[in-house]
């Protein structure tokens, strides 16, 4: 673990004041946070953290990007989240000091910086405002999480794929996954979800090309997870 540059103590003081975690915690309070980390690089495919292990620090992503995931007890791996530059990423663990939730490893060559525990917990301790703003957070994280497990044991092959499509979609309505990333984020194999996207396609609710998925027709998508979490 290196040291942290000034631009990237810089960008980690921008992205902790952005962050729902540490937006209360005085200009003051994120300096030293930024200052007492160091900067951790990752080639693409590095396991950041692993579940069970020590919650001992948060981290910031500076460059390239973040999965987190887990595994359900039959062994299909579940995406939580993929998340970027700017992103603060296992406070959560480090906050209770509890052993980590998820499994978190670089998708592609990743740069972070490693704040420890200890001056997370001296920040917040000395400002009532930022911890009051940490409840709230958590709780609307804990929330979110019960709804993405609900979601992984209600959905089939088809509302994975469509979950995943209509979250990964931007404003093109394109999304740019190769259908082996696709088949890894939902635990499924490629060929399942090729013969899927083949039958959207038949059906007019995507069309498949070089830049990707684009979606066709939203709304079925999103009515085929309803019909399914109602069921």
């Amino acid at each position: 673990m290196s040291a942290a540059s000034r631009t990237d103590l810089d960008g980690v003081e921008a992205a902790l004041a952005r962050a729902p975690l540490f937006h209360a915690v005085s200009e003051r309070g994120l300096r030293r946070l930024a200052a007492s980390g160091g900067v951790v690089p990752l080639e693409a495919g590095a396991q950041l953290c692993t579940k069970g292990e020590p919650g001992d620090a948060a981290y910031v992503v500076l460059e390239g990007e973040i999965e987190i995931s887990v595994s359900t007890e039959g062994g299909r791996d579940i995406r939580l989240a993929a998340l970027g530059p700017g992103a603060v990423i296992g406070e959560m663990a480090a906050l209770d000091g509890g052993p980590r939730s998820a499994d978190m490893a670089a998708l592609r060559r990743s740069r972070l910086v490693r704040i420890p525990r200890d001056a997370m917990l001296e920040a917040l301790q000395e400002e009532p405002k930022a911890m009051l703003a940490l409840v709230v957070e958590l709780s609307r994280r804990l929330r979110a999480a019960d709804a993405a497990m609900e979601d992984a044991a209600i959905l089939d092959l088809g509302g994975r794929l469509a979950r995943l499509l209509l979250s990964e979609a931007k404003a093109s309505a394109v999304v740019a996954l190769t259908q082996v990333e696709m088949a890894r984020r939902i635990g499924a194999s490629r060929e399942k979800v090729n013969r899927k996207l083949h039958e959207w396609r038949e059906q007019g609710w995507v069309q498949l090309g070089k830049s990707g998925v684009r979606i066709e027709r939203r709304a079925q998508l999103e009515a085929l997870i309803e019909d399914l979490r109602a069921r």
